[in-house]
């Protein structure tokens, strides 16, 4: 675990302080503009109070590769598309 006290700019992070008050006129340009390995810390009166961080893409090749592993985990029932029985709808 990395102590408080560590630099992120050593561990190859970069971090910038937005108080809330700018967030609220730039938010658009503020989340296209944070890359991979950036986080901005989120100030209200110059105390933290959020981190925004960007999200991992997968790449269309690994999704591609992880289609199919659940086959046969769920078997879809041959009266799945059947109506619901009468106590369950209409639910008035």
């Amino acid at each position: 675990m990395i102590g408080v006290s560590a630099n992120p700019e050593k561990l190859g992070f970069t971090m910038e302080t937005v108080n809330v008050d700018q967030i609220e006129i730039n938010l658009p340009e503020l989340l296209y503009s944070i890359k991979p390995g950036e986080e901005v810390i989120v100030a209200d009166q110059g105390i933290p109070i959020a981190k925004l961080v960007p999200l991992q893409r997968q790449k269309s090749a690994d999704r591609c590769s992880s289609l199919g592993l659940d086959r046969g985990l769920f078997v879809v029932p041959d009266d799945f598309n059947d109506p619901l029985p009468n106590d369950i709808w209409p639910l008035s």
